[in-house]
C-alpha cells in the first residue's frame, strides 16, 4: 500500500487505537476517548451532519476528517468495513490529520 493516510490507518487498527462502527465511535466520542473521527466518502448525509452534531457539542470539538476514501478502501485497510470510525490515541490522531491534509493539499 503507497497511501500514507491508509497505512497508518492499518497500523492504528492493529494497535487498538480505532473505534468502528457507528455505535463504537458515537460511545467514543460522547465519552471522550475519541481524538479524531473519521467519515468515508460515501457515508451518508445523516451520518455526517448527526456525526458534526455530537463532535461540535462536546467541550473537546473533536475534529471531524470528512475523507475522500471510500468505506470500501478503509476497510482494505483496516479489515473491516467502516463508514465512520475514530481514532482514540492522541499520536495516531494527529498523525493521520496531518498527513491527510499533505496529502491532499490544493496547490
Amino acid at each position: 500500500m503507497n497511501d500514507k493516510f491508509l497505512s497508518l490507518l492499518g497500523m492504528a487498527r492493529r494497535a487498538g487505537k480505532l473505534s468502528l462502527g457507528h455505535d463504537a465511535a458515537k460511545g467514543a466520542v460522547r465519552y471522550g476517548k475519541a481524538q479524531l473521527v473519521i467519515i468515508s466518502s460515501d457515508a451518508s448525509q445523516r451520518l455526517r451532519e448527526e456525526f458534526a452534531g455530537i463532535a461540535s457539542s462536546d467541550e473537546r470539538n473533536t475534529e471531524i476528517l470528512l475523507t475522500d476514501y471510500t468505506m470500501y478502501a478503509i476497510g482494505t485497510a483496516i479489515g473491516s468495513k467502516a463508514g465512520v470510525l475514530t481514532v482514540d490515541d492522541k499520536g495516531f490522531a494527529e498523525r493521520l490529520s496531518y498527513l491527510y491534509k499533505e496529502q491532499h493539499k490544493e496547490d
